[in-house]
């Protein structure tokens, strides 16, 4: 825990950080003070022929069981102070046009890594979402495909099954212009080949308006004492039965405690 400033209760609080979503909580009011931190574990990499510094504490990147060499790879490079001969500059050129068996998925990964990063997505999620897409590249049937919603669609899947999940417009607004319809349609192919693969209904997690609530109160700036009602409305409607998808739900209990409050908040605003 540490102290910050939190402008709902007026002063210096403790906040907690929730590892599992990337959020900074008052520990008082339970305000979200910021929705999109940085995983800051170790990602060291080697700078020796970029300097004369010779940091044994810097190491090469971990390794990733699902790339066929684990991701290590050995790199040609020129010697220090060397101009570049004719033997490495070779090796150098053959090493690059090598075929990588993994470097389309190193791409992929690499493509994943950025849109969580751009939601403020923990490790957990990626790594998730790194193991659906190399089940369904594995099957070789996404060929053809937008491989931006498919990358898309495993992320959406990896949050629904670690129980963070992200509306299709929240994982629309990094997916480098695949489309909600593009990403929705990804997402129940997947669905389908996996669980034609293993034979059994794939998992994604149940999902309830709470589970949007904070996120989109934080999100539109509300205030404490609102967020509080908010969470007591949407806790008394799990009881009824709405057949009504709870971002609807989450987005509609929002609407009508801001128009009973000060602060009202415009319809259009409430699009998720």
């Amino acid at each position: 825990m540490s102290d910050s400033f939190c402008p709902d209760c007026k002063k210096h609080t403790e906040v907690a950080f929730d590892h599992s979503a990337g959020d900074m909580v008052c520990t008082e009011c339970g305000l979200v003070l910021e929705a999109h931190s940085v995983d800051e574990t170790s990602e060291w990499r080697t700078f020796a022929n970029e300097s004369n510094d010779n940091d044994p504490v810097r190491v090469g990147g971990p390794t990733n069981p699902l790339l066929t060499d684990g991701g290590l790879s050995t790199v040609i490079a020129k010697p220090n102070g060397a101009q570049g001969d004719f033997l490495s500059s070779s090796l150098g050129r053959w090493q690059n046009r090598g075929a990588n068996p993994d470097r389309s998925l190193i791409l992929a990964f690499r493509t994943i890594a950025n849109m969580a990063d751009r939601l403020g997505l923990v490790a957990t999620i990626k790594d998730r979402a790194n193991e659906i897409y190399k089940k369904v590249e594995d099957l070789k049937s996404i060929r053809g495909r937008n491989q931006d919603a498919i990358l898309a669609a495993c992320l959406y899947i990896a949050c629904r099954q670690e129980d963070r999940p992200r509306t299709v417009k929240e994982i629309c607004s990094v997916a480098n212009g695949a489309t909600k319809k593009e990403i929705g349609r990804a997402k129940e192919f997947i669905v389908k080949q996996l669980e034609v693969e293993m034979g059994q209904s794939m998992e994604m997690g149940t999902i309830h308006a709470g589970d949007f609530l904070r996120r989109f109160c934080s999100t539109l700036g509300m205030n404490n004492q609102a967020v509080k009602a908010a969470q007591e409305a949407v806790q008394r409607s799990e009881a009824l039965d709405i057949r009504r998808s709870p971002i609807s739900i989450a987005a509609a209990v929002i609407y009508m405690i801001t128009q009973l409050s000060d602060d009202k908040k415009p319809l259009k605003g409430l699009e998720c």
